[in-house]
């Protein structure tokens, strides 16, 4: 096989496995830190044999059990915990290919579960959260990671050394919490995983408005926790709304990767099988829900505008009891700006604007750029042009994304 071949084969084959692998390996080893770098031997040793002897016909099973040879030899030299070693090498010794084959394959939810969960503890901060994600669930480079943080590849690097640091030192097991304890770390995975969408749907900084890999890494994600925990309403209301919302991205910038807002999009061009995909998982978020969840709201509020063929038709009484509904479980003045602009579309714009005001007079927004940019589109509609331009430039002061300060300022202008 050509080596070109061989390297795209083995790219292909280290995104699907890697995960998979690093979680088997966790759970014999109970070390996160230790089972990726058994994981990346691994790869060294794919990358060094198959352009000679050609991909195996099961990839997977052929690096677990080379992993495995690593852990051993590993064990072996460093003469680690005797007793230890005595058990993982009776676990992990290296057996014929269909028994490898089932070892990547047993237990393989409950790992790879155990795996995000460990990425996701609390412990650790959201910064280092979400590159530990991305870098074992993910399958990213610290390389991809730091492009799509726009941070430094060795702030990436050191956030990834030292959460696995944080994560031994602290002893986090390797296992999925039950309980209560479960059901506060599941909320920790599904802001780590929102908080990676919404950096590729909106950049927070840079000269690009949205990141869509981003948003293709974090659905991705979304949907493998939803099959590992399919009883879970708020994994099912999550990804509901990140189907959704994807299905505008096309949408959502127009030839030179200027910004187009919400009201404004063709929605032809809205994909109507990820629209799809996230009403199915809406319902399902609903039928396993008591009372529903913040992320089963939002995703409620996205099938609004789903629904709608035009802009015109969107029920924005229905939207505005939503995020009645959706503040009274998360008291959040980013919650009560979204529904200022619910209540300026359903009621007037001058509904819309006493909320803001008070949202203004509060103060906990005064840093964040959508507060006067909402504000300035009040003011406009209200025909006040010399207090919306303010607030335009005031929005665009703020923003730290390129083409976002761009965009206010062309309304700051008009």
């Amino acid at each position: 096989m050509p080596a070109a071949d061989a390297h795209r084969a083995i790219d292909a084959v280290w995104r699907i496995e890697s995960a998979r692998l690093i979680a088997g390996l966790a759970r014999m080893v109970r070390d996160v830190g230790l089972a990726e770098d058994l994981a990346q031997d691994a790869l060294v040793a794919a990358l060094e044999q198959w352009p000679e002897s050609g991909v195996p016909d099961n990839p997977g099973a052929w690096l677990m059990g080379t992993a495995k040879h690593q852990a051993v030899d590993r064990l072996r030299r460093r003469k680690v915990l005797e007793r230890k070693y005595e058990e993982l090498g009776r676990e992990i010794q290296v057996s014929a290919e269909p028994d490898l084959a089932t070892a990547v394959e047993d237990d393989i939810g409950d790992d790879l579960l155990s795996l995000i969960f460990t990425a996701c503890h609390p412990v650790l901060s959201t910064e280092a959260r979400i590159a530990l994600t991305l870098r074992l669930v993910g399958a990213l480079t610290t390389a991809e990671i730091a492009r799509a943080s726009l941070v430094p590849e060795p702030t990436v690097a050191q956030r990834i050394v030292r959460a696995k640091r944080t994560l031994a030192a602290a002893r986090v097991p390797f296992e999925v919490p039950i309980g209560a304890d479960r059901d506060a770390r599941l909320s920790s995975v599904l802001e780590v995983v929102y908080a990676i969408f919404n950096e590729g749907y909106a950049a927070t900084a840079g000269d690009d408005w949205m990141r869509p890999a981003l948003c293709e890494d974090a659905l991705r994600l979304g949907r493998i926790v939803a099959r590992l925990a399919p009883e879970e309403p708020e994994v099912h209301g999550l990804v509901a709304l990140m189907e959704i919302q994807a299905s505008r991205l096309r949408a959502r910038t127009g030839p030179s990767g200027e910004p187009i807002l919400l009201l404004d999009q063709d929605r032809g061009r809205w994909d109507r099988i990820l629209i799809h995909r996230g009403l199915a998982a809406l319902e399902r978020a609903e039928e396993l829900a008591g009372a529903l969840g913040p992320y089963t709201l939002q995703a409620a509020i996205a099938a609004c505008h789903a629904r709608a063929r035009t802009s015109e038709e969107t029920d924005w009484d229905r939207i505005v009891a939503l995020y009645d509904a959706l503040g009274q479980i998360t008291a959040s003045p980013v919650v009560e700006l979204n529904r200022a602009v619910a209540l300026a579309m359903a009621f007037g714009p001058a509904a819309g604007l006493e909320l803001v005001d008070a949202l203004v007079a509060d103060g906990s927004l005064a840093a964040y750029h959508l507060l006067p940019s909402v504000r300035g589109d009040l003011l406009a509609k209200l025909d006040r042009p010399d207090e919306a331009r303010e607030e335009f430039a005031r929005a665009a002061s703020l923003t730290r994304n390129e083409r976002e300060r761009a965009l206010l300022r062309e309304r700051a202008g008009r």
